[in-house]
């Protein structure tokens, strides 16, 4: 019985469509998956109707938010969200209107800096999804002007590098409450490198955090039984999966590739279903 609890698909910066993630995950025998997509949620249908031809593998509707502070990135998933929420659909395309913004600007000084990569590719690219910065190194890559797609992160695009450019600001906090609104239930990401972890924590449980991401492409066992004491410590959920993106390499852990227990999913259905109840009952 195996868990993924963190997929990206061509709705955002993933080189699978929903439907190619189900039928893989499908034929490799995974009982839960959840389709998570950077500030995106238009792989979610798609995905649940592809599901219906695998009546053992469940398909949980999900997303992941991008958000800042002042220490660097924190991303927030969502998992159980309402995907047809309209006020939730109008902030994301806020923010991927943002990221878009974000990526136009990467590309002009990208070519200041005598790289040239053309707009329409990082278009192509992305698919129709939300365009980002895996969709530029992707370009960069094609182009020859790197030799790897992680290099394009180390020298170019990544926070600390010349060709970076901001987004809209969205805090943890708010994406949470983001989450909370549309019915779903908030976990915090790939959490082991964010600074005071506890303190954000202890804030972000107060606005509606139910989860912490203990089991994660390349934590090993002393990291993850740390995250696992501080997500019960706190009353929290542990999640897990991939991160998967498909976009290549020897370095990228495949769908299901990470031991996520059974468990992780089986505490978030039960939630899910406890509130979707609460509700019904108002």
């Amino acid at each position: 019985m195996k868990v993924d609890l963190h997929i990206h698909t061509t709705a955002s910066d993933g080189r699978l469509t929903p439907e190619e993630v189900v039928q893989i995950t499908a034929k490799q025998g995974l009982s839960v998956i959840a389709i998570t997509d950077h500030d995106s949620i238009s792989g979610i249908k798609p995905a649940l109707l592809a599901a219906e031809a695998f009546p053992s593998l469940r398909v949980i509707p999900g997303l992941e938010i991008n958000t800042d502070t002042p220490n660097g990135e924190v991303h927030i998933l969502g998992y159980f969200i309402d995907y047809r929420n309209k006020e939730l659909k109008q902030a994301l395309e806020r923010l991927r209107n943002s990221r878009e913004a974000r990526a136009r600007k990467i590309v002009a000084k990208l070519g200041e800096l005598g790289i040239d990569i053309a707009w329409h590719r990082v278009l192509e690219l992305a698919g129709g999804g939300s365009v980002g910065r895996p969709h530029i190194a992707q370009a960069m890559f094609e182009r020859g002007y790197i030799p790897s797609f992680q290099e394009a992160f180390i020298k170019y695009i990544g926070r600390q590098g010349p060709a970076y450019a901001e987004r809209e600001r969205l805090s943890p906090v708010e994406a949470v409450a983001m989450v909370v609104k549309a019915g779903g239930l908030p976990v915090l990401a790939h959490p082991a490198d964010i600074d005071d972890l506890e303190g954000l924590l202890v804030e972000l449980k107060e606005a509606g955090l139910v989860g912490l991401e203990a089991y994660y492409d390349g934590y090993h066992w002393k990291l993850i039984d740390r995250l696992v004491h501080l997500a019960a410590k706190h009353g929290l959920i542990t999640s897990g999966g991939s991160d998967f993106h498909g976009l290549g390499g020897g370095n990228e852990t495949p769908l299901g590739g990470v031991d996520v227990p059974l468990d992780c999913a089986e505490r978030l259905i039960i939630l899910a279903e406890r509130r979707s109840q609460e509700v019904m009952g108002r």
